[in-house]
């Protein structure tokens, strides 16, 4: 019955940073001392343990450890952690293990073990290589720690490093955000998620937001980095992930293409199918790291499960599977859904005459117009209304 359901992978919360970013609107927290890394250890063990039933014989094809900052845990712990998945799970030989980074020399001393320890890809949190930009977004690096954190990952044997870099900060201008993506390029990263900065209402910026770039100068600070990164060699694959060949993420192409994942960790999310009766359920664990440290050990470490509904699903499943520029096959939507694929014979033939996705019945695929205006795309999928 495994074999006939999406592939799985695993994502890792740590939620704790030096310091909390005014963009940021991530599960994560300023940490006064030491962090508990070893109890963080334990407790996503614990949590592990009770979701064993819903993943029996199934194997992981990636994990990936966000936060928050995961280069600031000990090595020991990582190595605790990584002891306890692999007696519990199956773990597939060449899983792609991400775990993301921040600048720092402390952290990136730390690297050499982490790769030691079976991590294989690093992503990279730059966000700016500019002095001037990276007070402005809170960032507590600066542009020569960035170089020798990305010095660091290569040396210490990293084939696949992912720079995060973003565009429309405040005061940058379009030959500013050029330059910084040049230099970006002469780092040599094997991926890039390259994407602009948005305010969010529960961050520091979207109480006092700051003075953003208008949209024409932010639009073509977008076009440029397009065009210079397909020079460059890299696929612009997601709205905002590009990679050389074969470098593509594989852990978020999981999600884009509404696979299944485990989530282990303060306020994780996971998404689990069930072959029969067919069913997809959504679960969270519990936000605040203090409760989920508490609560680890038992069912109160559940914040919440829903099961999705049937009307639902082909939404979901569009508003992942469009953000892929070259789209996904029809039979996937089938696969990972239980749904014929006549479900959404009516918006697929909308879609098309208003020119937002190809004519192309071996991929589902928006054209350029369709990534242009995805949100229109996105909402023609929505349950239609029973009122």
């Amino acid at each position: 019955m495994t074999d006939r359901l999406p592939p799985l992978g695993l994502y890792l919360h740590y939620p704790w940073c030096l310091r909390k970013c005014p963009y940021c609107d991530f599960n994560s927290h300023a940490c006064e001392g030491a962090a508990p890394d070893r109890a963080w250890a334990d407790a996503l063990l614990r949590d592990l343990e009770q979701e064993l039933p819903l993943v029996w014989g199934r194997r992981v094809r990636t994990i990936f450890i966000g936060g928050g900052t995961p280069s600031l845990v000990a090595p020991e712990a990582l190595d605790r952690l990584f002891s306890g998945l692999r007696a519990r799970l199956d773990i597939a030989p060449d899983a792609e293990v991400t775990l993301e980074a921040n600048p720092g020399a402390s952290e990136a001393a730390r690297f050499k073990e982490y790769h030691a320890l079976g991590v294989n890809r690093l992503s990279i949190g730059v966000q700016s290589l500019d002095d001037d930009l990276l007070p402005r977004i809170g960032r507590i690096h600066d542009r020569r720690g960035a170089w020798r954190a990305i010095e660091a990952a290569h040396d210490a044997g990293f084939a696949r490093i992912n720079l995060d870099l973003m565009f429309g900060l405040p005061k940058q201008t379009p030959p500013g955000a050029l330059k910084e993506l040049e230099e970006a390029l002469a780092l040599e990263p094997h991926h890039l998620s390259y994407y602009q900065l948005t305010l969010e209402p529960h961050t520091a910026f979207g109480h006092t937001p700051p003075e953003l770039p208008d949209e024409d100068l932010v639009w073509r600070m977008q076009e440029q980095g397009e065009r210079r990164l397909a020079e460059a060699g890299f696929d612009h694959y997601e709205v905002s992930a590009y990679a050389r060949p074969g470098q593509q993420c594989r852990h978020n192409l999981g999600y884009w293409r509404f696979g299944d994942y485990l989530g282990l960790g303060p306020g994780a999310h996971g998404k689990l199918t069930a072959p029969e009766p067919f069913t997809i359920t959504r679960r969270w664990k519990q936000r605040a790291p203090e409760a989920y440290l508490r609560e680890a050990h038992g069912p109160g470490v559940v914040a919440g499960e829903e099961r999705v509904d049937g009307r639902d699903l082909p939404f979901e499943f569009m508003l992942n599977a469009l953000r892929l520029t070259h789209g996904v096959e029809p039979e996937l939507f089938e696969q990972h859904t239980g749904l014929p694929l006549e479900v959404i014979e009516a918006p697929l033939l909308r879609a098309r005459e208003r020119g937002l996705l190809d004519e192309d019945e071996e991929q589902i695929r928006p054209t350029e117009r369709g990534r242009q205006f995805l949100n229109d795309l996105i909402e023609l999928f929505l349950p239609e209304s029973d009122t």
